[in-house]
């Protein structure tokens, strides 16, 4: 039997992260919805209130340490705990050859994709260390396992999640908290469409042309949906992955198989 639980997460008001509140919602967990648009976390809040639960919106900006300790201590304090995290924030980076990458992209791409994820878990880890008890799930990339080229920004941070991963669960295994990492390959969205516009602008193709190619790397030739990612995480959110930690689970249509 699942138990009562708060699930917090990050970068909840559309896209993927909506659809993890979603379904994480209609599997009986409240949502702490962490982001930085209020009129898109009040979408996903009414989702998750249709569902029958209970939903905490806060305006949180994962750059900064304080902003981080406030949606944690409001959550704590209106849920009672945090059973479940997970860290799905994250931005695409600038597309571009290294050396016409600025200090402050990558910077920015750093701050949101690897700082962001160490400032959350830093911060919950010591209320799910005193319940005995926690699920910390993070949004990663087949990106994370292999080279993307004109995404020096994104990459990096990718493969440092997938680190950041495997030795934070190593470190708080014995509290009966696990950690994991989902990587998907490329999700269909306005996110990954404007990917595939700046790719097709820095490299002179047409937009069809480079999403033809991203489809033609998985073997069903075909693109990853939001719900594909939102149902592996509320598994690893479950009791039926209680043996699973340090993983990185690759959700790509077979795009990347190791």
């Amino acid at each position: 039997m699942e138990r009562d639980s708060t699930a917090l997460v990050t970068g909840g008001g559309r896209g993927i992260g909506q659809a993890i509140c979603a379904e994480l919602a209609s599997r009986g967990h409240d949502v702490v919805i962490a982001d930085l648009d209020e009129d898109e976390m009040a979408e996903t809040a009414a989702l998750v209130e249709s569902e029958g639960q209970r939903v905490l919106t806060h305006q949180t900006n994962l750059k900064h340490l304080d902003s981080v300790e406030a949606v944690v201590e409001t959550a704590l304090s209106e849920f009672g705990s945090i059973e479940h995290l997970v860290n799905n924030a994250g931005i695409a980076g600038p597309t571009s050859a290294c050396e016409g990458i600025s200090s402050e992209e990558w910077d920015e791409t750093v701050a949101v994709n690897l700082r962001g994820p160490f400032y959350t878990c830093r911060t919950v880890l010591p209320s799910m260390k005193e319940q005995g008890y926690g699920r910390i799930v993070n949004i990663a990339s087949v990106t994370g396992k292999r080279p993307l080229t004109k995404r020096t920004p994104y990459a990096t941070t990718k493969m440092g999640l997938i680190g950041f991963t495997r030795t934070l669960a190593a470190e708080v295994g014995e509290h009966d908290i696990n950690v994991n990492a989902v990587c998907p390959g490329s999700v269909d969205g306005p996110r990954i469409r404007r990917v595939f516009e700046e790719k097709a602008e820095s490299t002179g193709r047409s937009y069809e042309e480079v999403r033809r190619d991203a489809e033609s790397e998985s073997p069903r030739q075909e693109l990853v949906q939001r719900e594909d990612i939102a149902n592996t995480v509320a598994f690893l959110c479950s009791s039926d992955a209680d043996r699973m930690t340090g993983q990185d689970v690759n959700v790509s249509a077979g795009k990347v198989m190791y």
